[in-house]
């Protein structure tokens, strides 16, 4: 059956490249160069300690997604981590504060990467592989 289902290796390669470069650029500029990520963003002050996880878990997804570049089917997990993440915080942070008008202008940037990532994941991995039946 796994041999019938379309894997779009393509597609796959893409989105390990992207999540390499974007995340693994942005959780290393977090990390070494903070004050920096956040002027260019206009985002607010932020707490270092919380701040310096989210650019931890941005670069562990860039380097681990350099191994799917090898493997792309074994590393999908990666890939569909990545895009749950980003449902959910569409869903809980920012439907919220649009449905309250609080959503800040400094959100637009971050709406428009994540949004790009869960599209790209989402033709990517190949669901009915991943999910199949052993």
């Amino acid at each position: 059956m796994k041999n019938q289902i379309k894997i779009r290796y393509s597609w796959l390669k893409g989105m390990y490249i992207y999540t390499a470069i974007g995340a693994g650029l942005s959780g290393l500029g977090i990390l070494l160069k903070p004050e920096a990520s956040v002027s260019m963003l206009n985002l607010p002050i932020q707490e270092p300690i919380n701040y310096g996880i989210v650019g931890s878990v941005y670069l562990a997804f860039g380097l681990i997604s350099i191994f799917g570049l090898k493997s792309p089917l074994k590393f999908v997990p990666v890939l569909l981590l990545q895009m749950t993440y980003k449902i959910i915080w569409f869903s809980g942070v920012i439907l919220p504060l649009v449905i309250k008008g609080q959503l800040p202008q400094y959100a637009f940037i971050s709406i428009i990467i994540y949004a790009t990532f869960i599209i790209g994941d989402a033709i990517a991995i190949p669901f009915k592989y991943f999910f199949e039946k052993n």
